[in-house]
């Protein structure tokens, strides 16, 4: 294999500054349907930001230059959101509304240039990520999941590229979760001294089989030899490319670290987190908060006082049990 031949035969690769980040939106969303039928799921809000603008913000902040969306026909409007609407800041600015024009103006900053990779089939993940390989060349580059919502100070990614500095490997951010949880997850196997580097990772594992609780979350940051590793990788479970084995690959020719990055992640790929996140930026906005505490708190005795009530457990009844010469009472279940 081509990645396995270079390492073999010493090649070797400068570590450089992280400037590039892909983020892979091809997905449609199946989830959040019919809400996403029509509107990319990236695109849908939390409180007045859609979620993409959340995770270009942390990009952004971490010192990203290049913004890479591998993207599909239908996330048009995920283009559209990143260009200046010209017309739309000449009303603004005649109507002397100067607060929206100017987060208006913030969405897209002048020395970040956004660029699009087209992912022609559902092929993975790792394939989404291989898509972007002409934009991303011989450099390090970060991969991040707009799914997974992360509100830390500094931003997850900022904490992943600074351990890569300092480190000179790739870095997954990781969480621990229940281990009922693992067969939703890439769960990472740590070294045997108890370090941060890997030893393995695998795809969604039973929690019986799982080797530690230690999940991989959305956000990454990769040496380019993934990239060699994607090539040569064929398609796996459901005919896709999974990034998982990319990463499996890349540990068999060079150190890959997990970073336990600190913060709040909600995953917004599902409805439930989703409402989550949606709750919690709620209470953290200062012209929200007050007002959204009292209708949380009605919404709630609406809630109590409309359940339906518990149901009340069985009591044993009391048969009559005839015997000779007397009668006993016993107790049975009915």
């Amino acid at each position: 294999m081509k990645v396995l031949d270079n390492y073999r035969s010493g090649e070797s690769r400068e570590i450089g500054r992280v400037r590039r980040a892909i983020f892979p939106v091809a997905g449609l969303g199946t989830r959040f349907l019919p809400a996403t039928k029509a509107i990319p799921k990236e695109m849908l809000p939390i409180i007045d930001r859609p979620l993409i603008q959340y995770a270009v913000d942390e990009a952004v902040a971490a010192g990203i230059e290049e913004i890479i969306f591998v993207t599909h026909r239908s996330k048009r409007a995920i283009e559209d959101h990143f260009d200046r609407a010209v017309e739309l800041e000449q009303e603004l600015e005649r109507n002397g509304k100067h607060g929206p024009l100017s987060e208006l103006r913030k969405l897209v900053p002048h020395h970040v240039r956004f660029s699009y990779a087209r992912q022609g089939a559902p092929l993975g993940l790792g394939h989404a990520v291989w898509s972007a390989r002409h934009l991303v060349g011989d450099e390090p580059f970060a991969v991040v999941l707009p799914d997974d919502l992360i509100d830390a100070t500094p931003g997850a990614l900022k904490q992943l590229i600074d351990a890569f500095r300092v480190a000179g490997h790739s870095q997954l951010a990781v969480q621990n979760v229940s281990r009922e949880e693992t067969s939703k997850y890439g769960i990472v196997k740590p070294a045997a001294d108890g370090s941060l580097r890997l030893s393995g990772i695998v795809e969604k594992p039973q929690p019986e089989s799982a080797p530690s609780t230690m999940a991989v979350v959305g956000r990454y940051v990769f040496s380019p030899r993934i990239i060699d590793c994607l090539e040569d990788l064929a398609p796996g479970a459901g005919n896709e490319v999974q990034l998982t084995d990319g990463i499996a690959m890349l540990l068999r020719v060079e150190p890959v670290f997990a970073c336990r990055f600190s913060g709040r992640r909600y995953d917004c790929g599902s409805k439930l987190g989703f409402l989550e996140a949606t709750v919690a930026y709620a209470l953290k906005d200062p012209q929200l908060t007050s007002e959204f505490i009292g209708v949380m708190n009605r919404a709630m005795q609406v809630a109590t006082r409309e359940a339906p009530p518990a149901p009340v457990p069985r009591t044993p009844a009391r048969h009559l049990q005839i015997v000779p010469r007397s009668i006993a009472v016993t107790e049975a279940t009915v």
